[in-house]
C-alpha cells in the first residue's frame, strides 16, 4: 500500500481542457499553458511519493481532492462546483502512469475519488493492490 498526501492548492484546470487547431488541413491536439502548468505542478508533487517499482497487478486508487475554504463553506464538506471529479482525476491519473506508480492506468479496477473544502489544501492519495 502507498499513502501520502501533498499540500497544495489542487488545480482546476483539467484534461478536458486540451485545444485542437488545424494544420495543413488535419486537426492537431494541444495542451494549452495553463494545462500543462497543471501538469508540471502534479507532476513535481506526485514525483516525491514514486514507488521504487511500478505497480502490475490489479490496483484501487483512493483520491480526495480537498480545497481551499472559502466564505461559508464548512471545513470537510462536499464541494460540489467546478471542476469536474472526473476530468481532474484522469490528468491526476496521467501523471502518475507518465511517472511510473504503475505499468498502465487500465490496471486501475476500482476508483474512489472525493472533493471536499478544506481549511488544509491539497490532494490525499492511497493505493492499494486488489
Amino acid at each position: 500500500m502507498t499513502e501520502f498526501f501533498m499540500p497544495m492548492m489542487p488545480p482546476t484546470t483539467t484534461h478536458q481542457q486540451k485545444k485542437v487547431t488545424v494544420r495543413n488541413g488535419k486537426p492537431a491536439f494541444y495542451e494549452p499553458e495553463d494545462l500543462k502548468a497543471a501538469r508540471a505542478k502534479l507532476t513535481a508533487h506526485l514525483a516525491k511519493h514514486v514507488p521504487d517499482k511500478p505497480i502490475d497487478g490489479s490496483l484501487r486508487l483512493f483520491v480526495k481532492w480537498l480545497f481551499k475554504r472559502s466564505g461559508k463553506h464548512l471545513n470537510g464538506s462536499y464541494k460540489t462546483t467546478k471542476p469536474d471529479l472526473d476530468n481532474s482525476n484522469k490528468l491526476l491519473q496521467d501523471c502518475m502512469t507518465d511517472l511510473g506508480f504503475w505499468k498502465d492506468d487500465s490496471l486501475i479496477v476500482s476508483l474512489i475519488t472525493e472533493k471536499f473544502w478544506a481549511d488544509t489544501p491539497g490532494i490525499y492519495i492511497k493505493i492499494e493492490e486488489v
